[in-house]
């Protein structure tokens, strides 16, 4: 595996002074992604790309999210060094990390094997202390209920209910949900065992929640 350069960290300092103009002012958050080594998430060929901000593909049809994205998911998150975390599409691990670098609870689920695959030996060789899990992210990971915080990495149709019954009282949901198109980035707090209030953001684009409680494949 490519060490972390001096080169690299140079770079990261760079991003997150790009991050800190475009609005990103959670210092915890952005001492997170200038910990993470991105380029660790991209192929030999391809890490040219890994500082800049914007996303880029890394096949299955997926994306590595772009920086700001990763950022402004996790600055609505407000993780705590005690919240036990669940992620909803780990994709390269990246925002795994990036949560890893906040909290060592995190747990994440995939739903495509073959990117599951890869991104469990990836983080295995970085040491990352994450619990991954293949299966379908929309129904959450209920044995392990309940969360301080969830995070979904992909666009969903609704507000899934399996993720909003794993919620810890307190706790905090972050969602892009919208249509095929664009979805409006939305963050749902747990007031009580039947109370949920609701606040709505920017407007982004993700890939498709997909599975039962998301689309349908």
């Amino acid at each position: 595996m490519q060490t972390d350069t001096y080169r690299h960290r140079g770079q990261r300092r760079a991003l997150v002074a790009e991050l800190r103009r475009k609005g990103i002012h959670d210092e915890r958050v952005l001492a997170a992604m200038e910990h993470v080594p991105r380029h660790l998430f991209f192929e030999p060929g391809f890490r040219e790309h890994a500082y800049q901000d914007k996303a880029f593909p890394i096949g299955e049809g997926q994306t590595i999210s772009q920086p700001y994205t990763v950022a402004y998911q996790t600055q609505l998150l407000n993780v705590q060094p005690t919240d036990r975390v669940l992620e909803i599409g780990t994709g390269s691990g990246y925002q795994c990390s990036v949560l890893l670098a906040l909290t060592g609870q995190v747990y994440s689920i995939e739903y495509n094997r073959v990117l599951f695959e890869r991104t469990q030996r990836l983080m295995a060789r970085m040491h990352a202390p994450a619990h991954l899990f293949c299966g379908d992210g929309s129904l959450g990971l209920p044995d392990y209920a309940p969360y301080d915080k969830i995070l979904v990495t992909a666009g969903s149709p609704t507000l899934p209910r399996p993720l909003l019954r794993q919620l810890r009282v307190g706790g905090a949901l972050v969602i892009p949900v919208g249509d095929a198109s664009s979805q409006r980035m939305v963050r749902v707090v747990r007031e009580s065992e039947e109370s949920f209030a609701r606040e709505d953001f920017e407007v982004f684009r993700f890939v498709p929640l997909l599975g039962e409680a998301g689309w349908q494949k």
